[in-house]
Formats: C-alpha cells, structure tokens, sequence
C-alpha cells in the first residue's frame, strides 16, 4: 500500500521573472510505483526521508537510494527510479523551474551530473516542503510568490544538509573568513593550507560555489561597508584594514563590484553609533525589550 497527495500550479509571466516558480509539491510514502523510463523538461527535487530504493541514471547506471537522500531530477535527462519492494521509503517532491537555475547550478546547489545526493538530515528540507505543501491550499492569493520564494530557501536547505559537507561547514572556508583582509594572495592561502592553488579553487569551489578569489572579495567588501558605514576612518585606512596597500585600487575595485565608490556609499549609509555596533548576532525570536522613557 502507498500514500499520494499532491498539487501543481501554472505560474504567469510575471512570477517567472522573479526567478524560480513552483510547479508542484507532493508527499508520499509507502510502497510507491516505479517511475519512468521517463524525460522531463523542469526541475525535481526529491527527499526521500525514510526507506530505501534505486535510481537508474541515463547512462544505465543502479545506484542504491538509502534515506535520507536527494534525488535531483534535471531537464531533458533520462531517469528511472523506485522505492524499495519491503516498506517503500517516504519522499516529498517539489517540482520547479526559472532563470534561476542555471545561475544555482552555476554555484553547486544544483547537480545535475549527481542525481543522488546523501543527505545528513532531511528534517530542514522537509520543513520547507511542507510549508509549500500548506500554501498550496486552494484559494491562497499569495501561492505564486510564497512557493516561488521557498524554492530558493529548499535549495539552500538542501545545499546545507548534503553529508559530504561537514554540519558547522568547511573548515578550510572557515579560515578563509578568518584571514580574508590579511594582505595574502590566493597562491599564499593554498601554502598556509599546504595546498596547490588547483586544490584550493577546488576545495572552496565545492564548499562555496565561488573561486577563492571572488570568496575572499565578498568578505572584504563586506568588512569595508561596515567600517565605510560604522567608523569615521579615510577609505585609505578602510582599504589597508581589509586587505590592500593601495587606496586607489580598493576603490576601483569597491567601484566595480559595489556599483558605487566608497565615499558614495558612505555618504548613503552612515550610522554614528557610541561605542560601535555590536558584534552579537541578535536573537530574532527574543528581541531585547528596549525601555521607553515617559513624556513629560
């Protein structure tokens, strides 16, 4: 016996714009029916959360589906798969598609040459599945863009429970971060690391969907909008703090990538705070209760 419920939505114009739509969500579980020989032209997503099964690839290739598990399913590639004759597995689907995907395949949240993924746990995935599952209710005026928007946080979801990645991330990302504004060249990173610089593009390339390069860019430009915005220091001073001996070049650069020059941004967002801002992360779910002195 098997369990089966699923919707499908047809997204206008105007949603597929913002990027990615959902086009359908589903839940199963039991003993379900073998899928395919079969091609589709979208996007599938498939958690299997429980059980275990097969997929076949397009080159003919069995490969063993152990929960938990992703089973990605991409545009105009073969397939074929089924779960397990004795109990089945239990899987949540959803299908999409938009512009969007070439640029997430692009950063390795999508694997088109991995159709099977081993997750650590699929209990954030889920979570976003059945959230769609909920907004599929009939009648939601907001069904397009509330399941559009929780493709992308599945991806992410699914990008972060993969169980070749490690739970607290990568440590050699993690000191990259670290060391990012120290005046270091990609090549110097790879030896701290006793690495080639290939092994190093690799290893963050995997792990960020990025080149180093680009990784350690993103965090000094990030650290430099917050002295710009925080801190009343000469952008030479901001360009030696994260990174570079050379103003006139930290702000081509800002320029280039920012889309305008520091002093600009500056100018936008600066924040005079005594003392500094805060360096702890506030807690969404218990916000500091903050004491309104009466009016005289």
């Amino acid at each position: 016996m098997y369990h089966t419920w699923m919707r499908f939505f047809t997204p206008g114009p105007a949603h597929h714009r913002l990027g990615l739509v959902c086009l359908g969500v589903g839940l199963q579980y039991g003993a379900l029916p073998t899928v395919g020989p079969r091609t589709l032209d979208h996007h599938v997503a498939i958690v299997v959360s429980a059980g275990s099964g097969w997929f076949l690839d397009a080159e003919g290739r069995r490969t063993t589906v152990t929960a938990p598990a992703l089973l990605w399913l991409t545009p105009g590639v073969p397939h074929h798969y089924g779960a397990g004759a004795e109990g089945g597995w239990d899987e949540g689907f959803v299908v999409f598609d938009g512009p969007a995907t070439a640029t997430y395949t692009e950063l390795g949240y999508i694997e088109p040459d991995r159709p099977v993924v081993p997750l650590s746990d699929a209990t954030g995935a889920r979570a976003v599945i059945g959230r769609i599952a909920r907004a599929a209710r009939r009648g939601n005026p907001l069904l397009e863009v509330e399941t559009g928007a929780a493709v992308h946080e599945l991806l992410v979801a699914l990008r972060r429970a993969r169980a070749d990645l490690a739970p607290d991330g990568d440590p050699v990302l993690k000191a990259l971060a670290r060391d990012a504004c120290l005046p270091l060249s990609v090549a110097d990173h790879a030896a701290r690391h006793g690495m080639t610089p290939a092994e190093l593009r690799t290893a963050v390339r995997r792990g960020a969907g990025c080149s180093p390069k680009d990784y350690l860019l993103g965090i000094r430009l990030g650290r430099a909008k917050e002295l710009l915005a925080a801190t009343e220091l000469p952008v030479a001073a901001v360009a030696r703090r994260v990174g570079y001996d050379d103003p006139a070049y930290f702000s081509r650069l800002f320029t280039r990538r920012v889309g305008m020059a520091p002093v600009r941004f500056r100018a936008q967002q600066f924040r005079t705070v005594p003392g500094g801002w805060s360096n702890q992360v506030p807690d969404p779910d218990d916000p500091p209760m903050i004491e309104h002195t009466p009016a005289p």
